[in-house]
């Protein structure tokens, strides 16, 4: 199975893992995949895993619906509480 596009769909990963002060590549390390894959989640250009999803999720201490959820990212960079998401 190749990649597959997450169609430029924003996501909040990026906002969440600089908050945190994490690398890239410890991102990665933790979610057991490589630092190209996070850059493509990042991106929006690699749409993750159920597995993938959580791993990232459970690092961030966020949910799957805060980190991919629709308008993710701009709730996260407008500092909405996690009750507001």
């Amino acid at each position: 199975m190749g990649r597959r596009s997450a169609q430029g769909r924003s996501n909040a990963v990026r906002a969440c893992r600089t908050a945190l002060g994490l690398t890239q590549a410890e991102l990665a390390g933790a979610a057991g995949v490589t630092r190209q894959t996070v850059v493509a989640v990042e991106a929006g250009d690699y749409a993750p895993s159920v597995y993938l999803a959580l791993a990232l999720a459970e690092r961030l201490g966020r949910s799957v619906e805060e980190l991919f959820g629709q308008g993710a990212a701009a709730r996260v960079a407008a500092g909405a509480d996690e009750e507001d998401i």
